[in-house]
């Protein structure tokens, strides 16, 4: 058993590690245990939107440290099947906002964020080879199960469990054991990275094709001297989901097993299959979420990140989510303490409007334009003002950015999450 003050942090992930920085900062002692047994840069490319990194450089990261795992995007476009444009803005600090939107490898922010935890934490910060299965409560605290990885179990005693194990949270199955399976809307995804040039501005995020056949593109590290560099792609395709998915959550598969979904997608800035042959390795994910449910919290224990609301990735804003929700529990922590309060005000803040968000992205998100276009006219067109005007989609936009959190307007001229300096003074909640 360990100290009653301790916070348990279930998932070493992107929103584990952002709240164990978070409550580290503000003074509230805490402890990391994560499932396997070590954790490595594991992934391929994600967005992080300026909401999130404007938490991470309050969580006294810089400008350097995002550089060595990423780059900062440039523009955001949408282009059709035939090549021409859809839309297209510029991100981060040329679009106006007060912080950069990065591209960044997932694994490789990972292991920065892992990096700062076991530096300012301990070395002994986050347990791996830990997975938290279940919990008991009361009025003083909570006791949770861990189990190794032969399945020997012990319990340990917190003020809190937050639940950062993402989509198949045993938290949240116990806390909404009627909760509805997995959902799969018919699309699957085949990820992978290439070292290649990059397009358009150097450092573009592209959306290219229809809403139910596109690939998606962008760099995640800084060209090299020959102007080379790794460039993150999805390719989706949409089949019939009426039997239910019934591969593997995350396979490796060959290019070949599906480039030809894609062949003939050559344009003289960019060759499709080319690309997608180009990649050491690929794999195969369904685009799935879950419903959601009414509320991330149950006294002491609270949900976050994918555990409490895995999203499609067609906004881009998953792991700037996770992110959010760390710092929002800090704040709440700082008003209420680090108590059963501050889990009540996050998830009345928080809750309704990110399943808002969630089913939002199910409806394609910011894709949804793409949806538009193929209704109109096909997605064949010359000049998409004649079957899109420029005022339609600036406005289909803001109102994405709204929901998503991050409005240039109103971002800008937010106070920071959690106040500098700030830190809990009592216990109480």
């Amino acid at each position: 058993m360990q100290d009653t003050d301790t916070v348990v942090i279930s998932g070493a992930g992107i929103a584990g590690l952002s709240l164990a920085l978070t409550l580290h900062q503000i003074g509230v002692p805490c402890r990391v245990y994560e499932a396997v047994p070590e954790l490595r840069p594991l992934g391929v490319g994600i967005n992080l939107q300026p909401n999130a990194v404007r938490e991470l450089y309050d969580m006294g990261f810089a400008t350097d440290d995002l550089d060595r795992v990423g780059v900062p995007a440039r523009e955001w476009a949408l282009v059709g099947r035939n090549g021409n444009d859809i839309y297209a803005e510029p991100r981060g600090l040329l679009a106006g906002y007060n912080w950069p939107q990065y591209a960044v490898h997932r694994g490789q922010l990972q292991m920065m964020l892992l990096d700062a935890v076991r530096t300012r934490l301990g070395a002994d910060a986050v347990q791996t080879g830990a997975r938290v299965i279940g919990y008991d409560q009361d009025a003083q605290g909570v006791t949770v199960t861990i189990a190794d990885t032969q399945g020997a179990t012990r319990r340990v005693r917190g003020r809190l469990l937050v639940a950062a194990d993402g989509l198949h949270s045993p938290i949240r199955a116990q806390m909404h054991p009627d909760q509805p399976p997995v959902q799969w809307g018919g699309a699957v995804l085949w990820r992978g990275v290439t070292r290649a040039r990059p397009i358009r501005t150097g450092s573009s995020f592209v959306g290219l094709g229809t809403h139910k056949h596109r690939m998606v593109i962008y760099p995640i590290s800084h060209p090299d001297a020959d102007g080379m560099a790794t460039v993150n792609w999805i390719a989706e395709q949409t089949f019939d989901n009426s039997a239910g998915w019934e591969g593997d959550w995350n396979k490796k598969v060959s290019a070949e097993d599906f480039v030809h979904h894609f062949e003939g997608w050559n344009f003289d800035w960019l060759d499709v299959p080319a690309l997608i042959r180009g990649a050491e390795d690929v794999y195969e994910y369904p685009m799935i979420d879950r419903e959601p449910v009414p509320t991330w919290v149950d006294g002491r224990v609270a949900l976050m990140g994918d555990a409490a609301h895995v999203m499609y990735p067609t906004g881009s804003n998953g792991a700037s989510q996770a992110i959010i929700d760390a710092r929002v529990i800090g704040a709440e922590m700082v008003t209420h303490g680090p108590g059963p309060r501050a889990l009540a005000a996050y998830d009345a803040r928080l809750c309704e409007p990110v399943s808002q968000l969630v089913l939002r992205n199910r409806g394609a998100g910011p894709f949804g334009m793409l949806n538009i276009v193929d209704e109109r006219c096909g997605g064949e067109f010359e000049d998409i003002n004649d079957v899109f005007p420029e005022a339609e989609r600036a406005a289909f936009m803001a109102g994405y950015k709204k929901a998503a959190g991050f409005a240039i307007d109103a971002l800008n001229a937010a106070a920071p999450t959690i106040a500098p300096g700030a830190r809990v003074t009592g216990a109480a909640g």
